[in-house]
């Protein structure tokens, strides 16, 4: 969720009954316009966690 510490989101998944399998880091760019030359400069990222199911 935005916003959300990684901590706070593994605490999450594990409430709902997942736990964390892979975790992909995604660059987010921001569109920057100098001197008539365009630059993508990075701003921050975003953080995925792919999750299985917990078996009982």
């Amino acid at each position: 969720m935005d916003n959300e510490t990684i901590d706070a989101c593994l605490d999450r998944m594990k409430r709902e009954g997942y736990f964390p399998v892979k975790r992909v880091e995604k660059p987010i760019f921001q569109e920057v316009i100098s001197e008539g030359k365009t630059e993508y400069v990075p701003v921050s990222r975003q953080i995925i966690f792919e999750g299985r199911l917990i078996e009982q």
